[in-house]
Formats: structure tokens, C-alpha cells, sequence
């Protein structure tokens, strides 16, 4: 059996795709999944990122020590993908990403013998053909304790809409990678018309300023802040999936939060983000069909 090594790295929400790209060239080619969960943080000194998908129920294995390229892995990487750079797409074994935008290559890539796959993909585009696969496999393994489990319930009885904020740079700099406020306060706006007593679960990294920023009606929101640090990222992840409708950020995390989404009427309202002119959140293939940007 061919065995696709899948490199998984960055935070919780590109982990995911990491996973579900291999997940389903794996799956359609009757290959053995593994998830080199060590190479793509080792070097990770800026956000010290660690493995996550440990609060799914993923079902594959993770790379032993003896199939790393260990202790050389840097020097073995770049000799391989000095290799494959000289290679076509189908007939390389280590396949890196080249492009954020969807590259259908990936989906009728048919396996010759083992590979290492390294790349975000991030578009439900390379594995919405096994989309019920993906979603079992994703299913979150619920936090146990009860501030969270009494949140939840609220959630699951309200008309919830989780709101996720992030703040990529300093709060008060919108000229990078913040989204404006404005998108915000106008997505609320159009909520408020197509949801009846919506309540709002805020969501951020800095919540004290995604206080001063947001305009929300009076008794119908909750800021949650509770689910500290990158190893209780996941219990957020969860509350968010079980609202029914979403105001995501330019951001991965609130991305997977929507799509996990079980929810059969869901609105999911996403950005439409440029940077100096130029697309930086919804390049071609990541931003669902059904998602309404704005």
C-alpha cells in the first residue's frame, strides 16, 4: 500500500486543512494516511505552535521516529524539493504547495508510490467529494468541564451567532492584516434583518478590544474568554461549530467553525479583504459558494 506522509503545521484552523487535503487523496487512492506531526513546528520560534488534532477523532496514525528524515530533516527537505522542483506534478514524491489559489491537480493526482505532501490547501474544493469522511473525522472531542457545557446549551437554544475577531496586528492598526471594524458593525446590521432575537458569542483574541469596537444590541450578547491559551483552542472551536450562523474573521480558525457547522439553515457572512489592492481573504476556491461575502 502507498503511504502519503502529510506535513502538518501552523495554527489549529490550517492544521485542518493540512489533514483534510491528504485525507481525501489518501482515501481515493487507497493510501495509508500519516501525519508527520513534529517537522512543521520543530522551527516554530515566533508562535510556538504545537500539534492540535489530537481533540479530534481522527483515525490515522502519526509518523514514527524511524520514518523521520531525522536529524537532518531541514537538509532532506530542501533536497527533495529540489528534486521534485524538476519533476511534474503527478510524478514527484514530495508535493509542496505553490499557490494559495485552488490547483485541481491535487484532486486527480493518482499515486505512483509514497509521497510527502506539504501545503495548506485551503479550499473544501480537495476534499468536498468525501465531505461526510471529513466531517467524522473532525468531529471535536467535546470539552468536559461545565463552564462549557452550560454555554453550549445556551448556544443550542438561542438563535446563536458567533461573532470571531481577530486581531492579526495591534488593535488600532487597520492598514495590514486587521480587517476594518466596519465589516463588523455592517455584518450585525444584516444579521439583525435575517435572524428574529439573534444572540451574538463573541469571540477574539483580545476581547477588551473587540469590546470597544463592536455595536451590539443591548442584553443580547456573550463574550466568551474563558478557553485560555492554544491547548484550550479547540474547546472554542467547538462552542463556535454548535451556533447557527456566523460572522467569521480573515481567519482559518472561524473558517472551520462555520463549515463544521451542522446546522441545516446556517448563514455563514465572511469577508471580502484586500490588502494594498490585493485579495488577501477569499482567493479562488476558499470561500464556500453558499457564504455570503461582504
Amino acid at each position: 500500500m502507498n503511504k502519503i506522509f502529510v506535513r502538518i503545521r501552523g495554527g489549529i484552523g490550517n492544521q485542518l486543512f493540512c489533514y483534510a487535503a491528504a485525507r481525501r487523496l489518501a482515501y481515493v487512492n487507497n493510501a495509508e494516511l500519516i501525519l508527520d506531526h513534529r517537522t512543521g513546528f520543530a522551527k516554530d520560534f515566533k508562535y510556538k505552535r504545537k500539534f492540535m488534532l489530537d481533540s479530534f477523532q481522527v483515525p490515522v496514525r502519526k509518523i514514527r521516529r524511524f520514518e523521520l528524515m531525522w536529524p537532518f530533516e531541514s537538509v532532506w527537505l530542501g533536497f527533495l524539493k529540489f528534486i521534485s522542483n524538476h519533476k511534474y506534478f503527478s510524478n514527484s514524491f514530495y508535493i509542496e504547495q505553490k499557490d494559495m489559489i485552488f490547483n485541481d491537480n491535487l484532486l486527480n493526482l493518482q499515486l505512483k508510490g509514497n509521497i510527502y505532501l506539504d501545503g495548506y490547501w485551503q479550499s473544501e474544493d480537495y476534499f468536498k467529494d468525501i465531505e461526510t469522511v471529513i466531517r467524522n473525522d473532525l468531529k471535536i472531542i467535546p470539552p468536559k468541564d461545565s463552564i462549557n457545557q452550560n454555554i453550549v446549551l445556551n448556544i443550542k437554544k438561542l438563535h446563536s451567532v458567533a461573532i470571531h475577531v481577530r486581531w492579526f496586528d495591534d488593535p488600532g492598526n487597520i492598514e495590514l492584516h486587521n480587517i476594518k471594524v466596519d465589516y463588523y458593525n455592517r455584518a450585525i446590521e444584516i444579521i439583525e434583518h435575517m435572524v428574529d432575537n439573534a444572540h451574538y458569542f463573541i469571540f477574539s483574541d483580545d476581547p477588551d478590544a473587540a469590546k470597544s469596537k463592536l455595536i451590539l444590541p443591548e442584553n443580547r450578547y456573550t463574550y466568551i474568554s474563558h478557553n485560555k491559551g492554544d491547548e484550550n483552542a479547540y474547546a472554542d472551536l467547538w462552542l463556535m461549530s454548535k451556533c447557527h450562523y456566523f460572522i467569521t474573521a480573515n481567519s482559518t480558525f472561524s473558517w472551520w467553525a462555520a463549515w463544521l457547522s451542522d446546522f441545516e439553515n446556517k448563514i455563514v457572512l465572511t469577508p471580502d479583504f484586500t490588502v494594498q489592492g490585493k485579495t488577501a481573504w477569499g482567493f479562488v476556491g476558499l470561500i464556500p459558494k453558499e457564504w455570503i461575502k461582504i
